[in-house]
């Protein structure tokens, strides 16, 4: 079993030190999965006591706000706080930054105040203060990659330094496209935009993005988003590059080293 549910733990009167919220994409998108277990892997390595909620947890209620559906919202939210000040969560850990940024900056004003860090800074603080090591060498030592910051995590939360100091420690050949940090384009599913139809134009964002990442000529993409992992591949696979360059998110980079 890579994680226990936080009432499983509780039930042997234990706390855990910290929630892994799964999220939707990261509980039943077959992609995203793969980014849950590889977290999972890397903080039963690091000897950190974790938890998630299991059937107890909802959607965030990003996409509906988002949306405009402010009622759903509010409502999906409060059961969430509800159900996380039942069982005392202090710190919560994220591999979406949609959750991160509505679960950090959105739910104190319902009631709901935690500790909440983005998997990309966890896992910088754990390579920093050595709970994780990651061997010599490795898949991606000295590989051209090139990194895609995603909006929440970017823009909405200035979050820019944690993902590429995983990078430098992975031994990557970093190289940026012409717009990331403050600069970075959207991949086209932020906003709730993943669950609709695009708008009419003459080219659809993340075919734009892929482009841009195309134009460093990377032998792999990395992502921190389930969101983003989708649009990139998508945008790949319509460029028929898909086969050749790989898109990773950044605990799936790590879990390889360990």
């Amino acid at each position: 079993m890579l994680a226990k549910t936080i009432a499983e733990l509780q039930a042997e009167g234990r706390s855990p030190e910290i929630l892994f919220w799964v999220g939707c994409a990261g509980s039943f998108d077959a992609r995203a999965q793969k980014v849950t277990r590889a977290l999972c892997e890397i903080l039963n390595h690091a000897g950190l006591e974790f938890a998630i909620l299991g059937n107890e947890e909802r959607c965030t209620g990003d996409p509906a706000r988002r949306a405009g559906n402010e009622f759903l919202f509010q409502m999906t939210a409060a059961m969430n706080i509800e159900t996380l000040n039942m069982y005392g969560v202090k710190k919560i850990v994220t591999a979406c930054p949609h959750c991160f940024n509505v679960l950090k900056n959105e739910y104190p004003a319902l009631g709901g105040s935690y500790e909440v860090v983005h998997h990309t800074q966890l896992l910088n603080e754990l390579i920093s203060n050595g709970k994780i090591k990651l061997k010599e060498g490795g898949d991606f030592k000295g590989r051209r990659i090139t990194y895609h910051d995603s909006c929440y995590l970017g823009r909405a939360n200035d979050v820019y330094e944690a993902p590429r100091a995983l990078l430098e420690a992975l031994d990557v050949d970093l190289v940026e496209m012409k717009r990331s940090r403050k600069n970075g384009l959207c991949c086209g599913a932020g906003g709730a935009q993943m669950w609709k139809e695009d708008e009419p134009g003459n080219k659809r964002i993340n075919i734009e993005r892929v482009e841009e990442a195309l134009e460093t000529e990377p032998t792999a993409i990395a992502a921190n988003c389930p969101f983003c992992l989708t649009m990139l591949q998508d945008g790949l696979k319509a460029k028929e590059r898909n086969e050749q360059i790989p898109v990773y998110d950044l605990s799936e980079m790590i879990v390889n080293r360990l």
